[in-house]
């Protein structure tokens, strides 16, 4: 088995799909109104999923970067706030957290030595 596509719930596709494609850069591939939207991210997609109820709770899409502080600095010129605490697990990943307009958190990692 591969992973094929992480999805969030949302109560407001436009504005969710706004912030994955201006503010952190994603390129929509397929939308089906306000019930459902993919975007690329790279070899897992990255899929919104919309509804009128409360979302549920959900995980974390993490999203690979070349350079933490550079990527974290274009996002946050975007629009993107971060959390203040910067992760790191030492000689292996540092980590940022910023959160989605539906309050999912979605993370940059900078793996040592480009793993």
């Amino acid at each position: 088995m591969i992973v094929d596509h992480v999805y969030y719930w949302t109560r407001d596709m436009g504005r969710a799909l706004a912030f994955y494609t201006d503010i952190v850069g994603l390129e929509l591939l397929r939308r089906d109104g306000d019930e459902w939207a993919e975007l690329d991210g790279g070899p897992v997609k990255i899929a919104l999923h919309g509804t009128e109820d409360e979302p549920p709770a959900s995980g974390t899409v993490v999203l690979k970067v070349d350079d933490l502080d550079e990527t974290r600095w274009t996002l946050e010129q975007r629009g993107a706030v971060f959390d203040a605490y910067v992760g790191e697990v030492e000689g292996y990943a540092r980590f940022a957290t910023f959160r989605d307009p539906d309050g999912n958190p979605v993370q940059i990692i900078e793996y040592a030595g480009g793993r």
